[in-house]
């Protein structure tokens, strides 16, 4: 199952990946980094809708979010 990870401390919560998450999962939450700003998340019950497109980690002008998937079984 993909997964996605943001780097909070990168995050400055412009929500661009929210913009182009084809599922439509990524949101504000409610934290606060360091800096102040309110990071993006994934919440846990909406992590499995994630495709693994990887659109919000393109995007990011700040390479806060990672895309996790799985290796492919050899056949």
């Amino acid at each position: 199952m993909p997964r996605v990870e943001f780097i909070e401390e990168r995050c400055k919560g412009c929500l661009l990946c929210a913009t182009v998450c084809p599922v439509e999962i990524i949101e504000q939450s409610d934290r606060f980094n360091s800096k102040g700003y309110k990071v993006a998340e994934v919440s846990a019950e909406k992590m499995e809708q994630c495709t693994g497109c990887r659109s919000c980690a393109l995007i990011c002008p700040d390479f806060a979010v990672r895309v996790y998937k799985p290796a492919k079984a050899e056949a």
